[in-house]
């Protein structure tokens, strides 16, 4: 399969096209700074990692607002925050706040104009491990209308579960696009790549935070935990295509 085969391509949307690592650390600094507590930005996202993993598999069926809640009074004990056990209320406000922050989350740079290039070849399909509303928000920042919509919410379960492969793919399916002519666009190897490509998926990563991983680690500081990120590990995959960024990805599959 060439890019330019491609007549359909699905989204990850947090981390492919919305900054989520910044939207996550930055929410969580500005909540944890009046308690005199200023984690770093690696020592944030590494505590997302664990903490929401483990809510998502332990819930499947509630929705992200909830899950970003709990995963909120879980990082708030493990950095000393006011928690469930010691002020509860505040932790409870705080907690609603990070809950209600992903409509903040900005879109990257380059996502706009790149996916309306790629809609000029392509339909343009979402799925998303987040809730209608708050996807709602993200797609403002983003603007553009994708030809379908496929959340958590909508389907019961979250990625990295195969289920929601299955359920895009049927998706796909239904408007006429056959599997060669598909490909999955992510940044997320553990929620996207590795489940994508056991359901038959061709799949692009968009690596955007390959260099600042590598610059974390370069600095030998704790390097491994640095250079962790948002997302956990994943099982070893490799992506068909991989591009920086999804402007890169957009020109190749248009010259392609």
């Amino acid at each position: 399969m060439k890019l330019a085969d491609a007549r359909l391509l699905s989204f990850d949307c947090y981390g492919t096209l919305i900054d989520w690592e910044f939207g996550i650390a930055d929410t969580v600094g500005r909540l944890a700074a009046p308690h005199g507590v200023h984690p770093t930005e690696a020592e944030i996202l590494s505590l997302f990692a664990s903490h929401e993993t483990h809510v998502q598999d332990a819930n499947p069926t509630w929705t992200y607002p909830v899950i970003l809640a709990e995963t909120w009074r879980r990082m708030a004990t493990s950095m000393g925050l006011p928690n469930p056990s010691h002020g509860a209320d505040q932790c409870e406000v705080d907690a609603q706040t990070f809950a209600s922050s992903v409509p903040d989350w900005p879109a990257f740079a380059d996502s706009h104009e790149a996916l309306l290039d790629l809609q000029r070849n392509c339909k343009l399909v979402i799925l998303s491990n987040v809730d209608n509303k708050s996807f709602a928000g993200s797609n403002a920042r983003l603007g553009v209308k994708f030809d379908a919509i496929l959340t958590a919410q909508d389907i019961g379960s979250y990625k990295p579960d195969l289920h929601n492969f299955h359920v895009l793919l049927q998706h796909v399916r239904d408007m006429g696009i056959e599997p060669e002519q598909h490909l999955h666009v992510a940044q997320s190897l553990y929620h996207d790549h590795v489940p994508a490509q056991a359901v038959g998926l061709k799949t692009v990563w968009i690596n955007r935070y390959g260099a600042k991983r590598a610059a974390a680690s370069a600095d030998g500081a704790t390097s491994t935990t640095r250079a962790a990120g948002a997302t956990p590990a994943a099982q070893p995959v490799t992506p068909h295509w991989e591009f920086p960024t999804l402007r890169a990805f957009a020109d190749a599959l248009l010259t392609d």
